[in-house]
């Protein structure tokens, strides 16, 4: 039974059936916005964003303070609609989609200001002595954040945030799989003050998301898969407009010969099967170095054992996958590596004594890079277990690989491990903890090959929501380097001060 399924509106618009992935019972419909009315809010965030450029970062951060308390506030209503829409236990609701969500607000609410502040920039060499450089940081204007469904409040929110603080208007497009867990964002800002305008929600499906970009923001932001970022960078590069894309990725985690072996097994079990293993920085291929492979094992089929899956959201470790589409493609993959001889351990299958969209947590062995589950995403709780011969062996494996978004060393050895993991092709990495990096603001986000273009989070990921734009600025009185007429003396000069500049190894190092 499909969990968003297409019904006919009234109204002759776009329109689906919303079931929960818990007990596939009706719990709500979507009616899809127009184009027409894509646009409109897009003219509408224009007009409201030239006034919010001109407001005090302090005036700002007082909304996201504000945004803060309602969520601590009324966090049972956020938990809530996000449970009824995934499936998700409710701790891991709590943690991931209010407890992140407040800190980001708090963190850019308190740095954006020294973030985004004036840069005067030093000028090198002769011309250094006749100009000053300035660098300010201006909002592009309207952002457009197209969001997933496996974080619908938290992947909504985080990216507002940045692209408030920085002066811009925001239009959030939510999954049509979890609609109202993204509409909630603009809900609370409203609530918390927030002149109208300035953040809206537009419902429906995929092709509202191609009327919001077509439409004409001034930059987008999409978490999303690889298939729809593609289309998304071509409708963005016909236009010209930034972007910023995270995809998917197939993380992999490599555990070293010297590893604390039991905190790599929880490490494993939690990377491979927090948030029922959908979310973009799971662990999805472990490599295990065959000196502690069977001790590493046996704590990772033991731990698999204990974990606990019911439809009860306060008694549960491993929730519902959220989708039925994802459902199909988590038993695509696991089917085909068991036909191609990987063995199971734990799991394998669904939960055959519960009604919702339950997938076993499920450790496989014996498996190859032949397998789709050691090739392509599959987004659910399976931990799959490589043995290697060395951490040389690892790495090559762990780059043998489409994907680079993040990804996981294990060991005992601090500097081996920074090493072992700028080995890594991928966008981030994590030394004996599993991928933390998404939810480390001090740090930009982004992934390499196919999981991303762009960066998000950090000073670099809030700059990423404005245009970098100099200013430079004559030190005495006013008139250009040089002048007209040109003269056969002009181009002589030149030659002459290239040579006194930089003809010496000497003068390099003072005008270089």
């Amino acid at each position: 039974m499909a969990i968003y399924e297409p019904i006919e509106d009234k109204n002759g618009r776009r329109a689906y059936r919303l079931r929960s992935p818990v007990s596939l019972e009706p719990i709500g419909e979507l009616e899809c916005a127009t184009s027409e009315e894509v646009q409109t809010a897009v003219d509408r965030a224009r007009a409201a964003q030239v006034a919010w450029a001109a407001t005090s970062f302090e005036e700002r951060a007082a909304v996201m303070y504000r945004m803060t308390d309602l969520l601590i506030e009324q966090q049972d209503r956020i938990v809530d609609t996000v449970i009824r829409e995934t499936g998700k236990p409710r701790a891991e609701a709590v943690s991931m989609e209010v407890y992140s969500s407040c800190d980001s607000l708090v963190f850019y609410a308190k740095r954006a200001k020294k973030f985004l502040r004036r840069e005067k920039r030093r000028i090198h060499g002769v011309l250094g002595l006749l100009k000053k450089a300035y660098v300010v940081y201006k909002p592009r204007g309207v952002v457009a954040v197209i969001t997933p469904w496996n974080g619908p409040f938290v992947l909504a929110l985080n990216p507002t945030v940045q692209a408030l603080m920085a002066g811009n208007a925001v239009i959030i497009k939510p999954s049509e799989v979890t609609p109202y867990s993204g509409a909630l964002v603009a809900d609370f800002f409203r609530e918390a003050g927030l002149p109208d305008g300035l953040v809206q929600v537009v419902m429906g499906d995929g092709r509202t998301g191609a009327d919001l970009v077509a439409a004409g923001p001034d930059k987008v932001s999409f978490t999303g898969s690889v298939a729809t970022g593609r289309k998304i960078a071509v409708a963005c590069g016909e236009q010209l407009i930034p972007y910023t894309l995270e995809l998917g990725g197939k993380d992999a985690m490599v555990v070293c010969r010297d590893a604390d072996i039991d905190g790599a097994a929880k490490g494993a079990l939690m990377g491979s099967c927090m948030n029922t293993g959908q979310y973009c920085c799971g662990t999805e291929r472990i490599y295990v170095v065959e000196d502690v492979y069977d001790e590493f094992l046996a704590k990772v089929v033991a731990g698999a054992k204990a974990l606990r899956q019911s439809d009860d959201v306060d008694a549960t470790d491993v929730g519902a996958t959220f989708w039925d589409r994802q459902m199909a493609i988590i038993e695509d993959h696991v089917d085909e590596a068991i036909r191609s001889g990987a063995r199971v351990e734990v799991g394998g299958g669904r939960n055959p004594e519960l009604d919702g969209l339950y997938f076993q947590p499920t450790v496989l062995t014996e498996v190859t890079h032949d397998m789709k589950v050691m090739r392509d995403e599959t987004f659910g709780p399976v931990v799959a277990i490589m043995k290697v011969s060395d951490e040389d062996e690892a790495i090559r494996l762990a780059n043998d690989s489409p994907y680079g978004l993040n990804g996981n060393v294990w060991t005992k050895d601090a500097a081996r491990g920074i090493e072992l993991a700028c080995r890594i092709e991928t966008g981030a990495a994590s030394v004996n903890d599993m991928a933390l990096s998404y939810g480390v603001n001090e740090v930009p986000f982004g992934g390499v090959k196919d999981s991303g273009v762009g960066m998000v989070n950090g000073p670099e990921g809030l700059r990423g929501y404005c245009h970098a734009m100099p200013i430079i600025v004559h030190r005495f009185g006013s008139g250009p380097a040089s002048s007209y007429p040109y003269t056969p003396k002009t181009a002589e000069d030149m030659s002459k001060a290239m040579k006194f500049f930089w003809g010496s190894s000497l003068m390099r190092r003072w005008f270089g």
